[in-house]
């Protein structure tokens, strides 16, 4: 089946034992776990086996190991599916870059290492600032974002209709929780995360990674790869560093990405990351499409049933 379009997890999906059924099933996902293993010098994969949930929560930790399991679970799909060919691919926020990956823009290693890097910029900046992040719901986009600037907050996720995350520093995202119903917004809820992704508090990741990315030898897709900054299918290497770096201090446009892909006519999606997340997004945005989620082997041995 090749009209599928894959999509990637983000932050916060990552949990404790994630990987560790598909490695033991398949030797290409233990060559992979080894692969990464070894470029990073340190086990990824008994963090992400055995945990603890605090060591793979670190934004150092689970950024890289999304990514990886990622792509494991989509090595396991191409062995199985051979005629499997995605049509484009998206991920949210991190998982743009393991979109990348998939596409061809870079290998793994080259991806490995710049996560691992973004993962240790971000991580920087959240110890150096006060920052926070609060779910919006049930607010109008326009509703959201007056009230963001009300509070000198950034948006930070569309992340899909009638959800939306601010992002900034604690007290204005506790003033905008406050003012939240007030605003025409019917709930305001602090989500627990270690610092203000997506807003300017990361700026200093974002310069780092700038850096990252200058150095790094990059390819021309070979499918569109939808970028969360602009919602839109990136062109060329230049264009690709750029979106890339905006994203760090920029918001992720995940429904309008999503409704771009639907309007194209893409009507199947497969999922690769743990907990079904970008499912339960799709879900409120376009009810019509497909999501196949995969995370683990049960959930992949149906996802090859319903793709063969």
């Amino acid at each position: 089946m090749s009209n599928v379009v894959v999509l990637f997890s983000g932050q916060g999906a990552q949990k404790v034992g994630m990987g560790q059924d598909l490695a033991d099933a398949y030797p290409v996902v233990k060559e992979l776990f080894a692969k990464a293993d070894a470029a990073l010098g340190y086990s990824l994969t008994d963090i992400m086996f055995n945990g603890p949930d605090e060591e793979l929560t670190k934004t150092s930790r689970c950024q890289p190991a999304l990514y990886v399991h990622g792509l494991a679970c989509l090595a396991v799909l191409k062995e199985k599916l051979p005629s499997l060919k995605p049509v484009a691919t998206a991920g949210l926020s991190l998982g743009e870059f393991t979109a990348h990956t998939l596409a061809g823009t870079f290998d793994f290693e080259t991806g490995l290492k710049i996560v691992e890097q973004r993962g240790l910029f971000m991580g920087e900046a959240c110890d150096a600032t006060d920052g926070a992040m609060a779910a919006m719901i049930g607010g109008s986009e326009e509703d959201v974002a007056k009230l963001a600037a009300d509070c000198d907050v950034d948006v930070a996720n569309f992340n899909t209709i009638g959800q939306i995350v601010i992002s900034g520093d604690e007290a204005g995202i506790d003033k905008a929780v406050a003012g939240a119903k007030a605003a025409g917004v019917r709930m305001g809820k602090k989500l627990n995360v270690a610092g203000a992704y997506h807003s300017r508090l990361m700026q200093s990741a974002q310069d780092k990674l700038a850096g990252v990315l200058a150095d790094a030898e990059l390819s021309e897709p070979a499918i569109p790869v939808i970028c969360n900054f602009a919602a839109r299918a990136v062109e060329g290497p230049d264009d690709i560093k750029s979106m890339l770096e905006q994203q760090v201090t920029g918001s992720v446009r995940w429904t309008a990405s999503m409704q771009k892909l639907i309007a194209e006519g893409n009507t199947t999606f497969l999922e690769l990351g743990p907990g079904k997340v970008l499912a339960g997004l799709m879900g409120r945005i376009d009810k019509s499409v497909t999501v196949i989620s995969v995370d683990d082997l049960a959930s992949l041995e149906a996802a090859v049933e319903a793709l063969s």
